[in-house]
């Protein structure tokens, strides 16, 4: 059994994380998440559009392309996304990813170039029309 005192800490706490709630919803962004939107679903695409995904690939020692996902370099695509413009001004961050799968995979060859690359989908009705393009938005090479 609460006390009188237990029940107004609870409403308090409650009116809070309501207010914070409420705020965020209304003028927060993605970063002041859980109180904010995460606005990753939250809409939706032109049924008649254009849907973009991107991708880190990457040349080893032995000129074999691979696409590099999350086991390799322990960042996952989203971090990748989020990090393009950081990625465009200073593309020898892209060497990092390079380090890092040598890291996490010594018995692997080494990334001697690595890209991020932008394929875009184009939409008729919500299904692929089969019309493509891609990209390439940075690309590193080792010294």
């Amino acid at each position: 059994m609460l006390t009188a005192a237990g029940r107004r800490g609870r409403a308090l706490v409650t009116l809070v994380v309501a207010a914070l709630v409420l705020w965020g919803t209304f003028l927060g962004e993605d970063d002041d998440f859980p109180f904010g939107p995460f606005k990753m679903y939250a809409g939706r695409e032109d049924p008649d559009g254009l849907v973009l995904s991107t991708r880190v690939e990457a040349v080893d020692s032995g000129g074999r392309l691979r696409v590099v996902d999350e086991t390799s370099t322990g960042l996952r695509r989203a971090e990748i996304e989020g990090q393009a413009q950081r990625l465009r001004a200073s593309p020898e961050l892209l060497g990092l990813l390079a380090a890092a799968h040598a890291a996490l995979r010594p018995d692997e060859p080494p990334l001697v170039e690595v890209r991020v690359v932008e394929r875009t989908y184009r939409l008729r009705d919500s299904r692929p029309t089969g019309e493509q393009s891609e990209i390439v938005l940075v690309s590193w090479r080792a010294p």
